[in-house]
């Protein structure tokens, strides 16, 4: 194969490239279209290639091959796949070496972990160098060291699911991708088997010179036709199947199956900490924020799950905290319609926490100071719960400018329209019972999803009063915990801050079915949008949020305002002490029956079995997606069979004894043609029982008998009887029988649902058409 002529490596080194580059580009979405990864991918396929290329062309042994493919490695990944560690961005240092020798196994959790874009840090980019270096070097030299091409689809086709893999669901034109690589793999292929044939002299034909002339046109002309059945078959099955097989949920990918990367058993609620903000931390500037647009927030959690004692982000939910790759461009996976979008200087004062302060949806962070890359290092994004985690914490002096888009703001008219979004929420526990025996009372003879949730606002921000403890105030216990929330509820007078009265409402909204969460965050007294503002403690809140279908989550505020303070009871003038009398114990009550519409305990919930659905819904769905996939891929080979069925059918039953009998013998040339026996179709039985009996030597001289059988009933004046035609059959289906004792199962299934004799012919058939055309329009000339 060495000695092949450039051009023809060139040939099949294009193919292969795009190929190889259609793979590849199923990792776009996951590196966010970065001209690092575009670099990184296309350096990985030139130079693999190259490299397959010189160990063929100068034979190169196995282990030099080897050594040169680690050299390549090490010296192309330092610019293509480490350029931050690289010095210059191009020369290999200590740190991009051993960058590189730890990304062999360390960059794929990597690249699964890091939410995407993942960025160039930690050597992320070695996934696509190296992929794409390894599966060009082993397609190359497969392509030209082996004798048949098809083996050179494993590590094309590895490619391809690699990048689909460790990619995103977003996966950039999928069925364009699949489309176009069918057809450069087919047209490859096609034309490797077709200059194969012109330089082994394989696909023999006629001996006569104008015969082999003709046999190789007819041979280019089926090549060309079954190109584009396959093509034209291929893209119109793709295309009837992928609204067949496309689910109604996004697909799953392996970064959806790894472990939670953040542990969020690890930090404490910050609502533990919310009355120390609003007590003893009421003066004191916890950051400074530029940018806020008026009426908008900025949010430290969402808190979407209950113990009893403390609302927190529901540990399970650790999953969806990604590590952040590129901290300058986060990417979002929902809609941006009706949100606002704001840049947000954000300075560190005397807040610290692991919370990071941000906007809503976060879309990129410029962060700036001494800290920059640690912070960058440190963060976990959650596009579902909308806010920032850093393992490290942020503190004094650390400062950022956030892209966010705020949530949006509907109007009632709008939400009255929509149903709760229908989520799974994570179960509460020790939820207190009067949470959902007051939630049945706030809400009333409600209808609408909205009049219920505006019910529980109104009830708990227009009947409550306001205090969180201060000097001046009424006494207001703090804490949330399942004793803090029935004293709330229970009191003739409810008092308390947004720590109870957020938590309270989100209770007795989950109660009553709604998908509700606390959140957490910061809003100013005074909005100045141009200007430097100052959160102090007394500007820290809790609202709620409750989701939406199509608009998302929508902020309800329970808190009632700071002015709306209970009226102390006047003091009673000193009676004068009384001698102590030993009263009777009170007698006993039974306890008061809950209304109807109270919600059940959880326990009683986590208690009820799933249904058949939950409990296998998933793996009926995956096995009927798979099975329909498994169909649709054998579906071609199911219509080859049918159509060589029908075809001898056709043949042994249609017309009087002697055409059956010369069906026999097209049926045996059918079965050659399937064997790469190539016959012309306008020579005789006798021209094409030599071809036959230099395929099959074995058969030559019983396929010689059968032509001469097949041309004494067509040319003689008896008919053959119909014992004579069904022996005929007989021994035509015992020939092609003996045709296939040589081959392996494997060969044996590539002739049986070979579609090399429809093509001939097909093929054939159009060129009597063709010139029987062309001879009536030279008889009948019209023009």
């Amino acid at each position: 194969m060495n000695k092949l002529p450039l051009w023809r490596f060139g040939v099949d080194a294009a193919c292969l490239a795009l190929a190889l580059l259609l793979g590849a580009l199923g990792l776009l979405d996951a590196y966010g279209a970065s001209p690092n990864f575009m670099l990184a991918a296309a350096g990985g396929i030139l130079a693999g290639l190259a490299l397959a290329w010189a160990n063929v062309y100068f034979r190169w042994g196995t282990w030099r091959t080897v050594g040169i493919f680690a050299l390549l490695y090490l010296l192309l990944g330092t610019p293509l796949a480490t350029p931050r560690e690289a010095a210059f961005g191009v020369l290999p240092t200590a740190s991009s070496l051993r960058t590189l020798l730890a990304g062999l196994v360390f960059s794929w959790k990597d690249m699964l972990t890091v939410a995407p874009p993942v960025g160039t840090y930690g050597g992320v980019l070695i996934v696509a160098f190296f992929s794409t270096l390894l599966t060009a070097v082993l397609a190359g030299l497969v392509a030209w060291r082996l004798r048949s091409p098809y083996w050179t689809l494993i590590p094309l086709l590895a490619m391809f699911v690699l990048g689909i893999a460790f990619g995103t669901r977003d996966v950039p034109l999928p069925i364009a991708r699949g489309v176009a690589l069918i057809a450069v793999l087919v047209g490859w292929l096609a034309w490797r088997t077709f200059m194969s044939s012109r330089i082994t002299g394989a696909f023999n034909g006629l001996e006569a010179g104008h015969g082999e002339s003709r046999g190789g046109q007819q041979l280019l002309v089926r090549r060309v036709i079954a190109g584009a059945l396959v093509l034209a078959g291929a893209g119109t099955i793709t295309a009837a199947a992928t609204p067949i097989l496309a689910p109604e949920n996004p697909r799953q990918v392996l970064r959806d199956a790894l472990e939670p990367p953040v542990d969020l058993y690890d930090y404490p609620s910050p609502l533990t900490r919310f009355r120390k903000y609003v007590k003893t931390m009421a003066d004191d500037t916890l950051l400074t924020v530029t940018g806020l647009p008026k009426g908008q927030r900025i949010r430290l959690a969402a808190l979407d799950s209950y113990n009893g004692m403390v609302a927190n982000v529901d540990p399970a939910a650790g999953g969806s905290f990604s590590p952040v790759g590129d901290a300058s461009d986060i990417r979002s996976t929902d809609s941006a319609e009706g949100r606002e979008t704001a840049d947000l200087a954000i300075k560190i004062e005397d807040y610290d926490g692991v919370w990071v302060p941000a906007g809503g949806k976060l879309l990129g962070m410029d962060i700036t100071g001494a800290r920059e890359d640690e912070l960058a290092r440190s963060l976990f994004y959650s596009d579902t719960s909308e806010s920032v985690l850093s393992s490290t914490g942020v503190r004094k002096g650390d400062s950022y400018t956030a892209k966010v888009q705020f949530p949006a703001q509907p109007t009632d008219e709008q939400l009255a329209k929509l149903d709760f979004a229908q989520l799974r929420m994570p179960e509460l526990a020790n939820v207190p019972a009067i949470a959902g025996a007051k939630a049945a009372d706030f809400t009333g003879s409600a209808r609408s999803d909205l009049e219920r949730a505006r019910g529980l606002e109104a009830t708990l921000s227009g009947t409550g009063f306001f205090s969180n403890g201060t000097e001046g105030q009424v006494p207001s216990l703090s804490g949330h915990g399942a004793g803090r929330i029935t004293s709330l509820l229970d009191a003739d007078q409810m008092i308390g801050d947004d720590e109870q009265y957020a938590v309270a409402m989100a209770l007795m909204a989950r109660e009553q079915g709604m998908p509700a969460r606390v959140v957490m965050g910061f809003y100013p007294e005074e909005y100045r949008p141009d200007q430097a503002v100052n959160l102090t403690g007394s500007d820290v809140h809790a609202w709620v949020e409750i989701a939406f279908e199509g608009e998302g989550w929508v902020a309800f505020n329970p808190t009632p305002n700071e002015d709306e303070q209970p009226t102390p009871p006047e003091q009673e003038p000193k009676s004068v002490p009384q001698p102590q009398v030993l009263q009777p114990p009170p007698p006993a009550q039974d306890e008061a029956d809950l209304p109807p519409q109270t919600a059940p305990e959880p326990q009683e919930i986590e208690e009820e079995p799933k249904s058949f659905w939950e409990r296998w819904g998933m793996v009926i769905k995956v096995a009927g997606i798979s099975l329909g996939s498994l169909l649709i891929l054998l579906s071609p080979l199911a219509l080859i069979a049918l159509l060589k069925l029908q075809r001898r059918k056709k043949r042994s039953g249609t017309g009087n004894r002697a055409e059956r009998m010369s069906g026999g013998w097209q049926e045996l040339l059918s079965y050659a043609t399937d064997h790469r026996i190539a016959t012309a179709n306008g020579a005789t039985r006798r021209e094409n029982a030599a071809v036959l009996a230099t395929g099959f030597p074995a058969l030559a001289s019983s396929v010689a008998t059968l032509s001469q059988q097949a041309d004494a009933a067509n040319f003689s004046r008896e008919q053959p009887t119909e014992e004579q035609v069904q022996k005929y059959w007989d021994e035509v289906m015992a020939h092609t029988r003996k045709m296939q004792e040589p081959l392996s199962f494997f060969r044996r299934m590539r002739v049986n649902f070979s579609p090399r004799s429809l093509i001939h012919e097909l093929a054939a058939k159009t060129v009597i058409t063709a010139r029987t055309f062309k001879r009536k329009s030279r008889k009948f000339p019209w023009q």
